[in-house]
């Protein structure tokens, strides 16, 4: 059965087209960094998933309509499977540079004595240090103000010529990926706590020989002020420059996908 649509008939196998392609954009803005915020309610989610859905359609639907035709049950499982662990696998890669950022962030907090001041979470639930909870916040405003997520969907349109409907990824492909990712990430997150690492490891000696010429003076607990004050300072004139450093990051990411 087919009615009537704007353009001519809408049959069965564009409206299962559609979902098909709702379950790849669906699955992928579910873990996205940005999309995936618990600060976003799952309705305004599911809506906008369900508008990128529709708005890319007449691009895509060719690709599935000569496929889907006269197609088992079972094989239709089997597409809806793909399709959303194919989502779900280009949105981890995604997340997975903000789970590093937020991880070496934590580092550097605790490095540099702000470890114990609790902050709002942006990305989970779980209470993190306030530096971090504003690195992660920023962030995820840059990656709008950037124009980042329209290449993020661009990516995903794209996604289909690399991986066809109904072909997930093969398992050995799939880790390969993830591991290359995580190392990329945590190479870049390197790079951006690395004066962190510096001044942490320069003041924490420097405060370990004075103690140890003046015993009876608590220079750790006197200098725990100076430490937090300096890495005040670092992560002002620093902020910008790791920023950029972290935008550039995604959007390579995105560019190669």
């Amino acid at each position: 059965m087919t009615v009537p649509g704007p353009g001519g008939l809408v049959g069965p196998e564009s409206v299962l087209g559609v979902f098909l392609i709702f379950c790849r954009v669906g699955g992928c803005l579910l873990v996205v960094p940005g999309f995936s915020s618990p600060r976003v309610p799952q309705q305004v989610r599911l809506l906008i998933a369900g508008a990128v859905s529709l708005a890319v359609a007449p691009l895509l639907l060719p690709l599935f309509q000569s496929r889907l035709a006269g197609q088992a049950p079972a094989e239709t499982l089997a597409w809806i499977a793909a399709e959303t662990l194919t989502g779900l696998t280009i949105g981890f890669l995604g997340r997975i540079f903000v789970v590093v950022l937020e991880t070496v962030m934590n580092a550097a907090a605790v490095m540099v004595g702000f470890g114990g001041l609790p902050g709002a979470p942006v990305e989970g639930t779980d209470p993190v240090p306030a530096v971090e909870a504003l690195i992660l916040l920023t962030a995820t405003a840059l990656l709008f103000a950037a124009d980042l997520h329209w290449e993020l969907l661009r990516g995903l349109v794209e996604s289909y010529a690399r991986i066809p409907p109904g072909e997930s990824l093969a398992t050995p492909l799939m880790l390969t990926r993830i591991v290359d990712q995580v190392a990329d990430a945590f190479a870049l997150g390197l790079r951006i706590t690395a004066p962190f690492v510096v001044y942490a490891v320069t003041v924490n000696l420097a405060a370990g020989f004075i103690n140890k010429l003046t015993p009876t003076i608590p220079v750790y607990f006197v200098a725990t002020p100076f430490v937090m004050v300096g890495g005040l300072l670092v992560l002002y004139h620093l902020a910008g420059e790791f920023m950029t450093q972290f935008l550039l990051g995604y959007a390579a990411w995105l560019r190669r996908g």
